[in-house]
């Protein structure tokens, strides 16, 4: 109590009737006194009386909280009927840190695709453990035994990869479609359009090869869109290979796309791991098989070449 409503209760008890005030209509509210308005007087109450009543009135708003307290966990336990019947369940996304944490869940979720399997694979093409190949192979060609479609892009630089050739080779005999694409694009894995697995973009500093498995239908949905945007730009892989005719090489091509975008060369080099002198080489060394003096009008050669439907 504030010391202006203790003085305010001795006064009363006293016998004195102070004008009624901020501090009188706390006391009356607690039940401290009682004014009496005919003749102004005020009365003052048995302080315990008044103390019990106010702890029973306390006692019976702490039991009733209680009591609501109690029933949260089994209001929390009726989502595993809610979920079930939503269009999603469970966590939007997990965190994998590992490489092989990854390769495990994918594996797992993979091996039960049942309508589609789409990947899209943006890295530089590399030689890999023939043993991973062989099972990424397998499981591919259970997948497409299932029933399910496959579709796998890759960048365009992919094409004169042995390894990555003979692998496409082989699921592409087994029904799989394949396109390329020259640039950078999201690396992804989308399975039976309700699990997404994407690179790391949020833990700082965690492993390289560390991945979110999404499955939050809604980003599952746009991530769909985004491959398709890309598959419908990219070209067939058996339209492609070192028989196709053109002015440019793959990776030429991936530089000039990211600078008709508006990157300067550093920062194409950096989109594409390359180095600037290597971006610099590729634009001077095709500069002069088409014969020009500068890099504008390679430009103005690049918006309309025939070379800008090739991956």
């Amino acid at each position: 109590m504030a010391s202006s409503e203790i003085a305010a209760y001795q006064s009363i008890a006293a016998g004195e009737h102070p004008e009624p005030s901020l501090a009188t209509d706390r006391l009356a509210a607690l039940g401290l006194v009682e004014h009496r308005p005919h003749d102004g007087s005020w009365v003052a109450h048995d302080p315990r009386a008044a103390a019990h009543s106010l702890m029973g009135d306390a006692l019976a708003e702490l039991r009733e909280l209680v009591t609501r307290m109690q029933t949260i966990p089994t209001l929390a336990e009726l989502s595993v009927d809610y979920d079930p019947h939503r269009m999603y369940g469970g966590p939007a996304s997990e965190f994998l840190p590992t490489r092989d944490a990854m390769n495990t869940r994918i594996g797992d979720v993979s091996v039960a695709a049942s309508s589609s399997v789409i990947t899209a694979q943006p890295g530089a093409p590399a030689d890999r453990d023939p043993r991973v190949v062989a099972l990424g192979v397998q499981r591919t060609l259970e997948t497409l035994d299932a029933g399910a479609e496959v579709r796998s892009l890759y960048t365009s630089t992919a094409v004169s990869h042995n390894q990555t050739a003979a692998y496409v080779e082989q699921i592409a005999s087994a029904g799989a479609e394949v396109r390329t694409l020259a640039g950078t694009f999201p690396r992804m894995l989308i399975v039976d359009s309700r699990d997404l697995f994407v690179e790391n973009h949020v833990v700082p500093g965690a492993d390289n090869d560390a991945g979110w498995h999404v499955t939050d239908r809604g980003c599952v949905a746009w991530a769909e869109l985004v491959f398709g945007t890309l598959w419908d730009r990219a070209s067939r892989w058996a339209d492609t290979g070192p028989n196709v005719v053109s002015a440019t090489s793959g990776r030429q091509r991936q530089i000039l796309v990211e600078l008709e975008a508006g990157y300067t060369k550093r920062q194409a080099a950096r989109r594409l791991d390359l180095s600037e002198r290597t971006v610099t080489g590729e634009l001077s060394a095709l500069r002069k098989a088409l014969g020009m003096r500068t890099l504008y009008q390679v430009m103005a050669w690049w918006a309309t070449s025939p070379d800008r439907g090739l991956p």
